[in-house]
C-alpha cells in the first residue's frame, strides 16, 4: 500500500477547520445591536442595574469598541424565526477574538432584561440559548482586557496598568446573529475531531491508525461540501463502527474532572477576576442544567464570596448544584495561595476560613487540597493539611521542572514532622485540558507508576476566564469512555478518583521534604513591597489577636472578631500565589500595597487600643513582648520592666578599621564600611572567616529567558560587581549605649545607605539597607560569610524548618541554588552555629567555599531586590528598606528567638505590667497563636509547635480559670489527645519533632 497519511492528514485537518466547523451555526436572522460605552469616571464596572438603565446608542458589527480595561455594553435585539428540525437556535457573538488564549482576551456576560445572568461568552463559547419564535433582548457586558501575554511574550507593555494602557479601542465587533446549531454536523464535526486525534497519537505502525485513517477518509468522501447538513448523517455512518471499538483491557484510566483554574489576580486585576468567576459559574451551572454526566470543582473560598456578593442568583444556582454533588467545592482554602513564603499561621488561617466558609455555606469540608499552579510546595504542608481535615492532595507544577524528572505521579508525601498525604500530580501536564488526544495519549504514556496501578486524573476546562468545561469538551469525553486505543475517560469528582487511587496503591511510594519546583525561583524577591506588607501584616495579626484576647479573657474590651476575619481575608487573599510572588501586573500590586498600608494602620490602632486598656494608666517604663521568648527579662507574651545591665558599646579605631565592642561581641569593620571580623567573645570564635568580609552587597545582571519576574536563571551567577566603593561613612554611639555604623554608595542610578548597629549586651549585628533602587534586569544581594563547616543548612518554613544540602553533590541539589526561608538561615557544625534572620526577605542561598590553608567556610547570600521588567515594566522602583542581623547562634533555638524579635519588635509604653495569659515551662515549644475560638463560644484557642526538630516536653500555665483543655485539630473540631496530658490539674505537653499541637481551654 502505497504511503497516503500525509495526505488524508491533511484533508482531514483542512475540511475540519473551513468546512465542517464554520457551519455548526448557520445563521437565520439578523440582530439589531446598540452599544453603552461605560466612562471612566462612572465607577466602572458599573451594577447590571444602572447598566441597563443606560442611554445606548448605534452600533454594527465591526465597528471597535473597548480601550484597555474599559467596559462595554451591547444591547441585542432580534426575533428568533420558528423551529427549525436541524438543531436549536442560538444566538453566537464574537467580541472580535483571536484565535488563541481564551481567558486572556476580552470577556462577555449575558443578561436579561430583568438584570438576570443568562451564561458568559468566551472565545470558544460564545454561544446563548434562546428558544424558537421568540423575541431577543438581552445585554451583553463585556470586558475589554487587553491581552497581556503576547504569542510573543514577556515584552515590557505598559498594557498593566489602567492608567498607562491608553484608550486606543483594542476591538471590533466580529459577530452577532441569530443561528440554529446544527446537531447533525456538530456531531459530525466530534466524530472526526475524536478519530483524528486518536488517529495522530497511534504508532504509525499500528494496524489502528491505519484503519482509523482510512475510515475517515471514506467519511469525507461521503461528505457533501456543497451540502454539509443534508450528507452528514451519511459522513457520521463511516465513522460509527470505529468510535464503537471497546478499549483494551488495562488501558489507561482517567478521572476527568470539570474545572475553570481562574488566578484571583494576575495579568488582571483583583476587580476583574470577580466578573472572570461570575461569567465562569454561569457557564457551567448552564452547562450542568444540560448535561447530566457533567461534575465540575473549584477552589477557593473568597470566589464562592465573591459570587454571593456580586452575583447571588448565580450563587444560587451554584449551591443547587453543590446540594446535587455535581459542583464540588475543593481545596479547603480561601485561595490556592502561595505556600513557600506564607507564615506557618497565616497558612492554617487558608484552611481555618476556606473550610469555615465551605462547611457555613454548604455543610461540606473539603477532603482535597486542590493547588495546580503555586510555585512549589514547603514541607510543612503535610501536617498542615491533615489537620485541617484534608486526606488528599493535588497539583501539577512540579512538572515544570527545569532539570530533574519527579519520579512519581501517585505518591505519599511527607512533611517536616513525619506526616504522610496520598499525593497526585496529574500526568497530563496540564490543569486547563481540552480533553484532546494528544493530551489523552500523554496522560497515559507520560505515567510513571504504571504496572502499579493505572489511574490518573484530567482536569478539564478553559481557564482564567475561558469559561470552563464546554460542550465539545463533553463530546470528547463521551466518546473516550471506551474506545479502542485511547485511554478510558470517566467524568468523576476529585473524591471518586482518590479513593478509588488510593484503594488501588496502598503501598505508593514515599516521598520526603518539600516539592521544589525547578523554576520560578526569582518570586522569593520580585515585588518588594508586597513581600513587605505580607510578612509585616501577618506579625501585626499576630500581636492583634493576643492582646485582644487578653482583653477579652480579662473581662476590659469584646473581642473584635469580626474585624479580625474582615483583616485575615485580606491578607489570605493577597497570599495568592500571582500576587505575593509577586508576578502580577502593575495595577494588582499597586492595589496590594495600598490594602497592606490601610491594614497596618488599622491592626496597629487595635494593637495601641487593647495595649492601652490592659496597661492601664500607671506611669512606670514597659517593654511589651508579643515573641513567645523571654526578652530583656519580659516574660513571653506579657509586658513589664526591661531589665538590663549591660554595659555600652566601646567604639575604638584600630588604624582604618573600626572596632565595636560589646560584653559579647566584637565587631570590625574596615575602611570600604564592611564586616572584616565579628568575634563571639563567649567562644572566641570568628564568625567571619579570614580574608573574607561580610554585609558586601553584590550586583548581578537578571535577564532570564523567559518570565522574566518569575524566573531567575543560574548563569545569573556568571557576573558579580562587588559594592564596595564607600561615598560616605559615618559612627556613633546612641544614648542607649548602641553603636551605630553608617555608610552610603552610589551605582548606576541608584544609591544605597547600609546601617550596622550593635547593641549592648547583643549577640547579634543588626543590619540594615535603604536602596533608592533604579537599576533595571539587575538583582541585589548581600553576602554574609561565616566560617562554618557545613554540608546542610536549616531554612524556616511553617512551624519548623527545613535542612537543605550545600553541597551539589546531585542535579537535585545543585537545583536548588535560591531556596526559600522565612525569618531565618541556621548555619552551624558542632557546638557553634550562626543566623541570619529577616524582616522580609525570602529569597536565599548558602554555598560552601574552600577555606585557607584548609577546610570549608560557607556563604549565606541573601536577594534583596530584583527588577523585572515583566509583566510590571517598573517593578521595585523607588525606595525600599531592608533589614537582617547576623546573629551567633549555637543552637537552632537561638535563630528561632532572633528571628522572632526582629519581626516582633518591643514596643515601649508608659504602665502597668500585663502578666501573660498563658506561660510554657519546661522544654522550648513555641507559642504560634493566642485567640479566641471561631465559634464564638469565648473558648481560648492556644496554638504552638516544636521548633528544634527534637523531642519536648512542656507544662502550659494559663493565668485564667480553665474549666476543660481539649485538644483539637486546625478547625478547632476535637481531635484524640496526641500528645496533651491533662493531670492533677497541670496540662501537660508531648511534642514529637516539629508537632503541630492546637489547644481549645475552655472557660
Amino acid at each position: 500500500m502505497h504511503d497516503r497519511r500525509r495526505l488524508i492528514e491533511d484533508r482531514i485537518t483542512r475540511v475540519l477547520a473551513e468546512r465542517i466547523r464554520p457551519q455548526v451555526h448557520r445563521p437565520v436572522a439578523p440582530l439589531q445591536v446598540e452599544a453603552w460605552h461605560v466612562a471612566g469616571g462612572q465607577g466602572e464596572p458599573v451594577p447590571a442595574a444602572q447598566a441597563l438603565r443606560a442611554a445606548y446608542g448605534p452600533f454594527a458589527v465591526g465597528d471597535p469598541w473597548g480601550p484597555a480595561w474599559g467596559t462595554t455594553w451591547f444591547h441585542l435585539t432580534g426575533t428568533v424565526p420558528p423551529a427549525d428540525d436541524a438543531g436549536p437556535p442560538e444566538v453566537v457573538v464574537d467580541l472580535g477574538w483571536s484565535p488563541h488564549s481564551p481567558g486572556f482576551q476580552a470577556e462577555g456576560l449575558a443578561f436579561r432584561p430583568d438584570g438576570s445572568v443568562v451564561k458568559g461568552l468566551n472565545p470558544m463559547n460564545g454561544w446563548i440559548p434562546v428558544e424558537p419564535g421568540t423575541d431577543v433582548d438581552l445585554y451583553v457586558e463585556a470586558a475589554a482586557n487587553p491581552l497581556v501575554l503576547q504569542p510573543h511574550p514577556f515584552l515590557p507593555t505598559d498594557l498593566g496598568e489602567k492608567t498607562t494602557a491608553g484608550d486606543r479601542p483594542l476591538y471590533r465587533l466580529a459577530r452577532a446573529e441569530i443561528c440554529v446549531r446544527d446537531t447533525e454536523v456538530w456531531e459530525l464535526a466530534a466524530d472526526l475531531d475524536v478519530l483524528d486525534g486518536l488517529m495522530r497519537e497511534l504508532p504509525v505502525e499500528d494496524a489502528r491508525r491505519t484503519k482509523l485513517l482510512l475510515g475517515m477518509e471514506r467519511s469525507l468522501d461521503r461528505l457533501d461540501l456543497a451540502d454539509l447538513p443534508g450528507s452528514a448523517a451519511h459522513a457520521r455512518a463511516e465513522l460509527a463502527p470505529l468510535l464503537a471499538r471497546p478499549a483494551a483491557d488495562g488501558a489507561h484510566r482517567i478521572s476527568a474532572v470539570g474545572h475553570a483554574h481562574i488566578d484571583s489576580a494576575w495579568l488582571w486585576p483583583v476587580r476583574e477576576t470577580v466578573r472572570k468567576i461570575a461569567r465562569t459559574v454561569a457557564n457551567v451551572t448552564q452547562l450542568l442544567d444540560e448535561h447530566p454526566e457533567l461534575v465540575y470543582t473549584m477552589s477557593s473560598a473568597q470566589q464562592y464570596a465573591w459570587l454571593e456578593e456580586h452575583h447571588p442568583q448565580v450563587f444560587a444556582r451554584l449551591a443547587q448544584h453543590v446540594a446535587d454533588g455535581r459542583f464540588v467545592p475543593t481545596g479547603g482554602m480561601w485561595v490556592e495561595s502561595d505556600t513557600n513564603m506564607v507564615g506557618g499561621e497565616a497558612m492554617a488561617r487558608q484552611f481555618v476560613l476556606g473550610q469555615g466558609y465551605f462547611r457555613e455555606k454548604f455543610g461540606i469540608t473539603c477532603r482535597e487540597v486542590w493547588l495546580p499552579d503555586s510555585f512549589g510546595y514547603s514541607a510543612a504542608l503535610p501536617q498542615i493539611v491533615r489537620q485541617a481535615g484534608c486526606t488528599h492532595f493535588l497539583t501539577q507544577k512540579i512538572s515544570w521542572n527545569q532539570q530533574n524528572v519527579f519520579p512519581h505521579h501517585t505518591f505519599r508525601w511527607e512533611g517536616i514532622d513525619g506526616t504522610r498525604v496520598f499525593t497526585h500530580f496529574p500526568p497530563v501536564d496540564t490543569y486547563t485540558a481540552e480533553l484532546t488526544g494528544r493530551e489523552l495519549a500523554h496522560a497515559a504514556s507520560n505515567f510513571r507508576d504504571k504496572g502499579a496501578t493505572n489511574l490518573s486524573l484530567v482536569p478539564f476546562g478553559y481557564g482564567d476566564g475561558g469559561g470552563g468545561p464546554t460542550r465539545e469538551m463533553l463530546q470528547r469525553a463521551t466518546r473516550t469512555a471506551d474506545l479502542a486505543g485511547s485511554p478510558q475517560v470517566a467524568i468523576e469528582s476529585p473524591s471518586q478518583f482518590f479513593t478509588a487511587a488510593e484503594t488501588d496503591y496502598p503501598d505508593a511510594p514515599v516521598w520526603v521534604g518539600e516539592l521544589y519546583l525547578e523554576m520560578h525561583r526569582g518570586t522569593y524577591t520580585s515585588q518588594a513591597r508586597t513581600k513587605d506588607g505580607n510578612r509585616r501584616c501577618e506579625h501585626l495579626l499576630r500581636e492583634a489577636e493576643l492582646w485582644a484576647t487578653t482583653a477579652a479573657v480579662r473581662g476590659l474590651a469584646d473581642y473584635p472578631a469580626e474585624q479580625l476575619s474582615r483583616i485575615w481575608k485580606l491578607v489570605l487573599l493577597q497570599q495568592f500565589h500571582d500576587i505575593l510572588p509577586g508576578s502580577s501586573i502593575a495595577w494588582v500590586h499597586r492595589e496590594a500595597a495600598d490594602n497592606y498600608a490601610a491594614v497596618e494602620a488599622e491592626l496597629d490602632e487595635l494593637i495601641q487600643d487593647r495595649l492601652r486598656v490592659l496597661t492601664g494608666a500607671g506611669d512606670a517604663e514597659i517593654v511589651v513582648n508579643a515573641t513567645p521568648f523571654e526578652v530583656s527579662g519580659v516574660a513571653a507574651l506579657g509586658a513589664g520592666p526591661a531589665s538590663s545591665n549591660d554595659a555600652p558599646v566601646r567604639l575604638d579605631r584600630i588604624g582604618d578599621d573600626l572596632v565595636l565592642t560589646s560584653d559579647l561581641l566584637r565587631v570590625t569593620i574596615d575602611r570600604a564600611g564592611l564586616v572584616s571580623g565579628m568575634v563571639d567573645l563567649t567562644s572566641g570564635r570568628d564568625v567571619i572567616p579570614d580574608g573574607e568580609r561580610g554585609n558586601l552587597l553584590q550586583l548581578h545582571p537578571d535577564f532570564p529567558n523567559k518570565w522574566d519576574a518569575w524566573d531567575l536563571d543560574e548563569f545569573y551567577r556568571n557576573t558579580v560587581r562587588d559594592l564596595d566603593t564607600v561615598a560616605d561613612l559615618q559612627v556613633e554611639v546612641r544614648a542607649d549605649g548602641a553603636a551605630v555604623v553608617t555608610v552610603r554608595r552610589e551605582f548606576g542610578d541608584s544609591n544605597v545607605v547600609q546601617t550596622m548597629t550593635l547593641s549592648p549586651g547583643s549577640r547579634q549585628l543588626d543590619c540594615s539597607v535603604a536602596v533608592d533602587w533604579h537599576e533595571r534586569e539587575t538583582v541585589l544581594k548581600v553576602a554574609l560569610p561565616v566560617d562554618v563547616h557545613a554540608t546542610d543548612a536549616a531554612y524556616e518554613t511553617q512551624f519548623g524548618h527545613l535542612r537543605r544540602p550545600t553541597h551539589t553533590n546531585t542535579s537535585w541539589d545543585a537545583a536548588r541554588f535560591e531556596v526559600c526561608a522565612h525569618r531565618f538561615v541556621h548555619v552551624s557544625e558542632p557546638g557553634f552555629g550562626v543566623a541570619v534572620v529577616n524582616s522580609a526577605t525570602y529569597g536565599h542561598e548558602v554555598t560552601r567555599h574552600e577555606a585557607t590553608p584548609s577546610g570549608t567556610f560557607s556563604t549565606v547570600r541573601l536577594s534583596l531586590l530584583r527588577a523585572p521588567r515583566f509583566p510590571d515594566p517598573e517593578t521595585d522602583q523607588g525606595l525600599h528598606t531592608r533589614r537582617y542581623a547576623l546573629v551567633v547562634a549555637p543552637d537552632i533555638v537561638d535563630a528561632v528567638r532572633a528571628g522572632y524579635r526582629l519581626n516582633l519588635p518591643e514596643r515601649h509604653l508608659t504602665g502597668s505590667p500585663i502578666e501573660p495569659l498563658l506561660g510554657l515551662t519546661g522544654d522550648t515549644a513555641a507559642v504560634e497563636a493566642v485567640k479566641l475560638a471561631e465559634d464564638a463560644s469565648g473558648d481560648v484557642i492556644v496554638r504552638l509547635y516544636e521548633p528544634r526538630g527534637a523531642r519536648a516536653a512542656a507544662t502550659l500555665h494559663p493565668s485564667f480559670p480553665v474549666r476543660e483543655v481539649r485538644q483539637v485539630d486546625l478547625l478547632e473540631d476535637p481531635m484524640e489527645p496526641d500528645g496533651l496530658d491533662l493531670h492533677d490539674g497541670s496540662i501537660g505537653i508531648r511534642l514529637r519533632p516539629f508537632q503541630l499541637m492546637t489547644l481549645r481551654l475552655c472557660r
